[in-house]
């Protein structure tokens, strides 16, 4: 499993408890406010929106929330503006990490991102030294009650590009620009989707296989996805499904 896929299911675990709930409530509504900010409020011309409001929806934010974000987004309500911004850097044993945040000021957060990597044996790098690490792609988790055969015919017919076994699930990885098509094509065929969003997946990973290096890199990924300003948090790391069991335990 790549760092992404082992670390969205460690959250996903963790993300039952209420004020984890809450807090990923917080940052999808900030997702879904900046899409219609760039991209506008109607979703029939708006992709980048379309993806976030079927992240929300996916991640059972109610239907009048995610309503008044994209108003505030497009300006009929007030609101914060947000800047996304990208940080790149190294966890300990050279596992590249890409940070994604949506900030309403940017020194503060590039300040306090650059505090984390260090407390946590990191390093912050340049804009560009970590993200020719990974690509851009759209990824659609399955749960495993569903046959794979019919499940593989779904999602390739509706222009996916893979489709993996990431032990609870099906992960199906496609273009972004397919995203929202393969997600169509498994509700309509009754598979219905878990988590659908657009992901930095890497094309490569660095095996860590030491227990303590594997907790200083998963330590450092807690605290940067803890923040309030991050939205997502990529990572190249391999780490055995043993080790990534006593982290979570």
């Amino acid at each position: 499993m790549s760092g992404h896929s082992k670390w969205a299911t460690t959250k996903h675990q963790k993300g039952a408890k209420d004020a984890a709930r809450a807090k990923v409530f917080a940052k999808i509504i900030r997702q879904v406010e900046v899409a219609a900010r760039e991209g506008g409020s109607d979703m029939t011309a708006n992709a980048s929106l379309r993806t976030m409001y079927a992240k929300a929806r996916d991640s059972s934010v109610p239907i009048d929330t995610i309503e008044r974000a994209i108003k505030r987004g497009s300006g009929e309500l007030e609101g914060v503006r947000y800047e996304s911004i990208n940080y790149e850097g190294y966890a300990p044993a050279g596992v590249a990490v890409i940070v994604e945040c949506l900030s309403d000021n940017r020194n503060r957060t590039g300040s306090e991102i650059r505090n984390l990597f260090n407390k946590s044996g990191g390093t912050m790098s340049e804009p560009g030294a970590v993200s020719w690490q990974f690509e851009r792609k759209g990824v659609i988790a399955v749960p495993r009650t569903f046959d794979e055969e019919r499940v593989l015919e779904v999602v390739m017919e509706a222009g996916a590009e893979d489709l993996s076994d990431e032990g609870e699930q099906w992960l199906v990885t496609s273009a972004p620009a397919e995203l929202m098509a393969v997600h169509t094509a498994l509700e309509d065929a009754g598979l219905e989707p878990g988590t659908s969003e657009l992901s930095m997946v890497p094309t490569s990973t660095v095996e860590v296989a030491a227990e303590s290096e594997a907790k200083k890199v998963l330590r450092l990924i807690e605290a940067l996805d803890d923040h309030d300003d991050v939205q997502n948090v990529y990572a190249n790391f391999d780490i055995p499904d043993a080790v990534m069991a006593a982290y979570e335990g």
